[in-house]
């Protein structure tokens, strides 16, 4: 019996270490977050993957797509550059040709202060009598002294020689000027007489013809005019004594009553041959007026009817509305009594839920006693 109690009692002991082992693994699982697997959705998570790599893919495209814009924008960019900098040396190269060519260090006008041959370029102190520089305070030239005399007068003689050749020059081509200037003016003016000569003639000649024309033409139109004259005096008696017959023998004198008929109806008259209306005419007017003063107080009495009635539908409309706005205000105070009763009966109710639950229900607070036996088991 004390064997087989003792193997009895290991076999035992080794389901409870087995149980314990399994208990241990199984709360590793569960406890571990990273190796749990209890709880998965499987397709939601093929899903999510599924949905991370289009995003990922996606987000490739998207990087590729920059990448080349980058690419084109960079070999815009290289390009821009390059012409920047071709235009900058082409700007630079036009603006030394331009100082080589217009602004040469000689024409500036500082250049007398920076020139390299500025020793060579003076000039001796005095040059000639006639140098300005030569003034009082400069002891180069005293009063009296005549250094060049000879030379002076030498070229004063030839200047006097050459000034009296030209001027018997100037009065030989004046004299020949005005010799040649003479005859072509005694040529112009014998031309222009000749020519006011023929110029009088024809005047002369072509006012003898305008005369004769216009003497025939008045000659022609005094006739005419006489002719015709003679003609409308005789169609405008033709005239006269054919009006006066038609005058005499018209509707207007007459006084005929359809003469004064306008073409654009019958009840239009023509005014300036109305000669006004006949006694049948003005019975009518008459009896149309007494029928219109007769259908005016006829709609003047249905408007006064028609006026009273609305004025009585509209009282009766004010005092059913009176009315109605009355048992409205006193259901509105039948209802806000309703209503202020209910609400204190909520709030005696809630009061007395508030004292239950403070009083029976939240009397015990939780300790660390009651967290610590939640997570002891994987059951």
């Amino acid at each position: 019996m004390h064997k087989l109690g003792e193997k009895f009692d290991l076999k035992e002991a080794e389901i409870i270490a087995g149980r314990r082992n399994l208990e241990s693994q199984r709360q590793n699982r569960i406890f571990n977050a990273r190796v749990r697997t209890i709880g998965i959705d499987k397709q939601a998570l093929d899903g999510q993957i599924k949905d991370k790599k289009i995003h990922e893919e996606t987000e490739a495209r998207k990087h590729l797509a920059y990448a080349k814009d980058l690419i084109r924008h960079d070999q815009t960019m290289c390009l821009l550059d390059a012409r920047h900098k071709r235009d900058v040396k082409n700007l630079n190269k036009a603006i030394g040709e331009f100082r080589i060519c217009y602004q040469k260090p000689e024409t500036r006008r500082e250049f007398d202060l920076n020139d390299p041959q500025a020793l060579k370029k003076n000039v001796p102190a005095r040059i000639s009598d006639t140098d300005p520089r030569c003034t009082v305070s400069s002891i180069q030239k005293l009063p009296g002294e005549d250094l060049q005399r000879q030379e002076r007068i030498k070229r004063q003689q030839e200047q006097t020689r050459e000034w009296l050749l030209a001027q018997q020059k100037d009065l030989k081509n004046a004299l020949e000027d005005q010799n040649f200037a003479n005859s072509l003016y005694n040529k112009y003016r014998i031309a222009q007489d000749q020519r006011a000569c023929e110029l009088q003639q024809m005047e002369e000649d072509t006012k003898r013809a305008i005369t004769v024309a216009t003497k025939d033409f008045n000659q022609a139109q005094a006739t005419e005019s006489a002719t015709k004259r003679k003609l409308e005096k005789l169609q405008e008696q033709e005239d006269n004594a054919i009006d006066i017959q038609n005058q005499m023998h018209s509707d207007f004198l007459t006084e005929d009553p359809k003469q004064a008929i306008s073409a654009f109806g019958p009840n239009r008259v023509i005014v300036h041959r109305w000669k006004g209306m006949t006694p049948d005419q003005i019975d009518d007017v008459t009896r149309k007026q007494k029928q219109q003063v007769q259908e005016k107080k006829r709609l003047q009495e249905e408007e006064r009817q028609r006026n009273a009635e609305w004025e009585r539908l509209r009282s009766n409309d004010a005092r059913a509305a009176v009315l109605l706005e009355r048992q409205q205000q006193r259901m509105n105070r039948q209802l806000r009594k309703e209503m202020d009763c209910q609400n204190i009966l909520l709030c005696r109710d809630h009061k007395a839920r508030e004292k239950f639950l403070k009083n029976e229900v939240y009397v015990n607070a939780p300790t660390g006693k009651y967290f610590d036996q939640f997570n002891t088991s994987s059951r």
